[in-house]
């Protein structure tokens, strides 16, 4: 008897659930359409918002940066894996966030990590929003400060809970999510920023879904509402609009220079390879020069929800081009992505623990690569499976 048998129960159990997530197989690159386990599928649920992940510019640039820095850095960056073109990104970022400084990591979750744990610490408390992201959840079990969760961008609740700890705190750091994943919500971002400065509170905001989404040519949420002097910690993501991998943090030079010197991610592994962080240099090339795939991506959302909604599906409460269809139960919502997969969409159920029991769903993500016929189809598909499953009448 293996010691790990204990495994298989549970493993039984998420299938009798419907908990448990069958990992599909992706052959070739992202795109409005792609190859899943031999299929053409549509592609609603990747995170390319942009149609970056395959746009010529970006594997040029990757290939050109191969030739000059060969595949990897070889060490961390703390030793000698900086090669010039971090540096080059970082300056790039840097410049299009209208940020100080900026640090880049090998992941969106690795640069919540490095950041909280290394700012907060024992006496410290983190205000964060009930429906941060998971890694803004383990940044903060990193650092050893005190916790406080407040209700969903909800202002008035952080107010009173400020209020209510402001003297037990050596420092004091709100982090909300700027986009909220599951939901497409938007963090009221201006709202919060006033309070902190009335109890002299830090800000800090993950845009990974905000990034190549909101703001002048994608720049994020900070700039949507016009706080980049007011907002101290914006984290973000390549891997999402920007189609490619790695993430960043963008901020004063003093909070970039720290980070350096201490953020445990940067000094421990790898930084990203030259392909990587040549394609994220041109993909924020090719934002600086138009905004035109943002526009698309914008109004291939507005469309694709209307077109759910006059159906009678309930896209729940998103600002975003992230569109829930919300199912509820855990079963209905794997019973009905089975569907869709079954009719050439792909189109995953979201259930526990990503999002609360209960509160199932079919997340779809809208990108500009799609066209008005491939979301014809989704919407006329959704309402045949809608109508087949009781969802619809």
């Amino acid at each position: 008897m293996s010691k790990l048998d204990f495994l298989k129960e549970e493993l039984e159990s998420l299938q009798e659930t419907g908990l448990f997530n069958p990992i599909r197989t992706i052959d070739g690159p992202q795109g409005a359409y792609f190859t899943v386990d031999g299929r053409r599928m549509l592609n609603l649920c990747s995170n390319n918002y942009l149609g970056f992940a395959n746009l010529p510019e970006l594997r040029e640039a990757a290939h050109r940066a191969i030739d000059v820095y060969g595949v990897g850095p070889g060490a961390v960056r703390s030793i000698s894996g900086t090669q010039r073109i971090h540096i080059e990104l970082e300056e790039k970022l840097a410049e299009f966030k209208h940020a100080e400084a900026c640090i880049v990591l090998q992941a969106g979750f690795t640069a919540n990590l490095a950041v909280i744990p290394t700012i907060t610490g024992d006496g410290d408390i983190i205000f964060s929003d009930e429906l941060n992201h998971a890694s803004i959840i383990d940044g903060c079990r990193l650092s050893k400060a005190r916790v406080v969760r407040y209700a969903h961008n909800n202002v008035d609740d952080l107010r009173a809970k400020l209020q209510a700890e402001k003297a037990n705190a050596r420092r004091m750091l709100i982090v909300t999510d700027g986009v909220f994943s599951m939901d497409g919500d938007i963090a009221p971002l201006p709202a919060i920023v006033d309070v902190a400065d009335e109890f002299g509170a830090m800000v800090m905001v993950d845009d990974a879904h905000g990034e190549g989404v909101l703001g002048k040519s994608g720049r994020g949420i900070v700039n949507h509402f016009g706080l980049e002097d007011r907002v101290d910690i914006e984290v973000g993501t390549l891997s999402k609009a920007f189609g490619v991998m790695g993430g960043y943090v963008t901020g004063s030079k003093t909070l970039i220079d720290y980070l350096k010197q201490r953020g445990r991610p940067f000094l421990f592994s790898t930084g990203l390879t030259p392909a990587d962080t040549a394609a994220a240099i041109a993909a924020v090339d090719v934002l600086l020069k138009s905004d035109e795939r943002v526009v698309k991506l914008w109004d291939n959302a507005a469309y694709f929800r209307k077109g759910l909604n006059e159906a009678g599906f309930d896209t729940g409460k998103t600002e975003t081009p992230i569109t829930p269809v919300m199912l509820g139960d855990e079963k209905l919502a794997s019973e009905f992505s089975k569907e869709l997969y079954a009719r050439g969409i792909f189109a995953s159920a979201i259930k526990y623990p990503t999002v609360a029991r209960g509160k199932a769903r079919i997340r779809c993500m809208l990108s500009a690569a799609h066209e008005k016929a491939d979301l014809d189809f989704a919407v006329a598909t959704f309402v045949e499976v809608g109508k087949m499953l009781g969802v619809l009448k």
